[in-house]
């Protein structure tokens, strides 16, 4: 298998600057997924443990140059500690102003006192009068048969809920949590059919929500609902808080919806061509929360 690649200026900024910190906190083991258009980081696709996150975009909004080549479709799998892969990347924005000499492939070499060859990542940035090589470990990339297992995950966690409603007022979203998360531990989220998202939490003294009206509505408009009232579900509160630290992405909104199978909370993060109120198609990026029984 072969992967090798010229990251752009932009794809540097995208994931130095905004997605490896927000993915960070999903966790500092990922899943890096290659395909022979797309670029995906994925957390918890083959565990269902926590929460899910997909990180999709296209390849011409990272590279250029762009070859892969495997006996799995060329698509190629492998885990890797995210932040090793920060530091590379800012380690080589701070070398070179030239973000198109930032080279990337995946290698085996001899690690020091080992005689066994071993999978790197490797970053080869050229200066005016220098190049430095960085190699990033990773796993072993999946088998053919874990390849197809990632790709049916993550076909599965591509299933959107059909109604979304979006919320554009992040810092405020962001603040309200903040101090909600000191009651306790579990989330309530109720999902109105005219376009409401509302938050509580409750302890043994005190019961504190936020609502959000007048929201923008996306799909259709008959999910099964819980009453009139729409859909009403709990998460954990330690899952919710870790959903929002994907605001370091810089996302322009956040949609929220339940899945047809109401056994998670999906949350959708929107961004926006630069300079406009397009949505770029490039990037995609969500997380599910798994849903708390009601009786437990």
């Amino acid at each position: 298998m072969k992967f090798k690649a010229f990251l752009t200026e932009n794809g540097v900024i995208l994931l130095e600057r905004r997605f490896i910190p927000a993915l960070e906190k999903m966790g500092k083991i990922c899943h890096v997924y290659l395909t022979k258009d797309h670029t995906f980081f994925l957390h918890n696709l083959l565990t269902n443990d926590g929460v899910q996150s997909i990180a999709q975009f296209r390849k011409d909004a990272l590279f250029s140059d762009y070859r892969i080549s495997s006996q799995n479709e060329d698509r190629i799998g492998f885990s890797l500690d995210l932040s090793l892969l920060l530091r590379a990347l800012r380690s080589a924005a701070a070398i070179s102003s030239a973000m198109d000499r930032l080279q990337i492939k995946l290698v085996k070499k001899l690690p020091p006192n080992s005689t066994t060859p071993m999978p790197f990542l490797t970053f080869e940035t050229k200066g005016y009068a220098s190049a430095v090589i960085q190699d990033i470990p990773i796993s072993k990339p999946l088998s053919r048969s874990q390849v197809l297992e990632l790709q049916t995950a993550l076909d599965d966690a591509q299933e959107l809920p059909r109604t979304l409603v979006g919320v554009s007022e992040l810092d405020r979203m962001l603040h309200f949590v903040e101090k909600m998360k000191q009651l306790g531990d579990v989330m309530g989220v109720e999902i109105g059919k005219n376009g409401e998202l509302g938050l509580k939490v409750s302890s043994s003294l005190v019961t504190l929500g936020a609502e959000f009206k007048r929201l923008m509505i996306v799909g259709e408009d008959n999910e099964d609902s819980n009453g009139d009232n729409g859909m009403n579900v709990l998460v954990s509160m330690k899952h919710f808080v870790k959903c929002l630290q994907c605001h370091l992405a810089k996302p322009d909104c956040a949609f929220y919806g339940v899945g047809s199978q109401s056994g998670s909370l999906t949350v959708v993060f929107q961004f926006f061509v630069p300079g406009s109120r397009q949505t770029d198609k490039s990037i995609s990026f969500h997380c599910r929360l798994p849903l708390l029984d009601p009786g437990s």
